[in-house]
């Protein structure tokens, strides 16, 4: 591992356990309080030390950015004592293996969408779809979703440069406030689901260059990165304003490509005889029919 790699690992070891540590009280960890001249809002080191069945010295090796070498029970006593939940432990276990100068890499984000899945996108006529890697660029969508995604597609941002990059969108372009109805929410997000890809993949350069872009041309992004926060992203409902069929709150899944490494379907799935039902029988008929192509600066 570079050097400068592993001081980055290192310093994200350091944040995300460090704040996970503040949000928890004593009280919440069922530990008495004695006194009340508390230098921290959460716990001490030495509290998460006792919680965790651990020395002092080592936790706060742990806490400076040195995961190398801690075993899986070390690592669950952790999570157990700092209350993770899923998502924020899966993240600490790639901080471990990121950690390990052994460690095999991950596998490299796919960076382009097979023949068989543009069929299948094909094949969803009647729900918008796309696929989408682990840095938020939409590499293939079908009709219904390229025309439900219009203001993406359609953003000055990817005029001269792409592909379409939906955390692009949402924190550089203002009318990004205008589509997505719970702004606030969806930022958080996908905030969150960047901070738990840098675990995953801590050496993909491109992932790195979109949190450096981000960070220094939008401080909503930029706030919200320093919380470090994670999340898993799988379903929910999205709350969009279209410009022209009005607002939709559209159930949504994203599931996973496992032959294509970082890969992602999303679709959205609206109830039977729904307003959003409705409304995306309008836009069909808007958009008229087509097919899954890919992204145009990704062919």
């Amino acid at each position: 591992m570079a050097d400068r790699d592993r001081k980055s690992v290192a310093a994200e070891v350091r944040e995300f356990l460090s704040t996970r540590r503040a949000r928890i009280t004593p009280e919440q960890a069922g530990l008495p309080v004695h006194g009340g001249n508390r230098r921290v809002a959460g716990l001490r080191r030495e509290e998460v030390a006792l919680l965790s069945g651990m020395s002092v010295d080592y936790y706060v090796r742990l806490e400076r950015g040195n995961l190398s070498g801690a075993s899986d029970s070390v690592l669950e006593s952790l999570a157990h004592a700092l209350r993770l939940d899923e998502a924020e432990r899966t993240h600490l276990y790639d901080l471990a293996h990121a950690s390990t100068p052994s460690g095999r890499r991950p596998a490299a984000t796919a960076s382009w969408v097979r023949p068989t899945i543009l069929r299948l996108l094909d094949s969803m006529a009647d729900v918008p779809a796309y696929v989408r890697n682990a840095r938020f660029d939409i590499l293939a969508a079908n009709t219904l979703g390229r025309a439900l995604y219009a203001p993406l597609f359609d953003s000055p941002l990817f005029a001269q440069r792409g592909p379409v990059n939906s955390a692009r969108f949402l924190f550089l372009d203002p009318m990004s406030k205008d589509f997505w109805v719970d702004w606030d929410k969806v930022a958080d997000d996908s905030v969150a689901f960047l901070r738990i890809e840098t675990g995953r993949t801590p050496h993909d350069k491109a992932l790195t260059d979109l949190i450096g872009e981000l960070t220094s041309k939008s401080n909503d992004f930029a706030l919200r990165w320093a919380r470090h926060d994670v999340k898993f992203h799988r379903s929910g409902v999205k709350n969009l304003h279209h410009p022209l069929v009005g607002d939709l709150a559209l159930p949504y899944e994203a599931m996973d490509l496992p032959a294509d490494p970082g890969l992602r379907l999303n679709f959205c799935t609206p109830e039977p005889d729904s307003p959003a039902r409705e409304a995306l029988g309008l836009l069909a008929n808007w958009a008229g029919t087509g097919t899954a192509v890919p992204a145009p600066n990704d062919r």
